[in-house]
């Protein structure tokens, strides 16, 4: 569904495997019956593999590694990479989301559980979301209160 389970900010001076302890770790705590959890290339190469063979023993989580093929050119989607895409871009339209604004690692991780309790409200709400694009204004400008009584 692309929505949040665990959220990890760390500065960029973070490796992506170092952070990935700490949000493999936290899924671990608060979900105990997580067993698969797909990753990017980043987290596993023939360098250091060592973040997969830790969550497999130490959290008993089988973390799998969704590749590029490299004779592939240009734009494709790849399974399931294309849920957590989807995920920053329902992020990103909160604006407070749309730049790095705050100063604090747990203040940026706070807005991003904030935003997505929001759009999981909505969801169960069963209403619309609502975004300040201009087109989303405009017709929002337009609607009558019939029109809303109809709805």
């Amino acid at each position: 569904m692309g929505l949040l389970l665990v959220v990890a900010v760390t500065s960029a001076s973070v490796q992506d495997r170092a952070g990935g302890r700490t949000v493999l770790a936290r899924l671990a705590a608060g979900f105990r019956t997580a067993s698969l959890v797909w990753a990017d290339g980043g987290y596993a190469n023939s360098v250091d593999s060592t973040l997969l063979s830790w969550a497999r023993d130490a959290l008993d989580i089988v973390v799998e590694i969704v590749k590029r093929t490299d004779d592939v050119k240009g734009f494709k989607v790849l399974p399931r990479r294309w849920v957590v895409e989807r995920s920053f871009g329902w992020l990103v339209r909160n604006r407070r989301l749309a730049r790095d604004y705050e100063r604090l690692t747990a203040t940026s991780e706070a807005m991003i559980k904030v935003a997505m309790i929001r759009l999981m409200l909505v969801r169960l709400a069963g209403q619309p979301s609502r975004w300040s694009h201009e087109s989303h204004r405009k017709a929002a400008r337009t609607t009558t209160v019939e029109d809303l009584i109809a709805a």
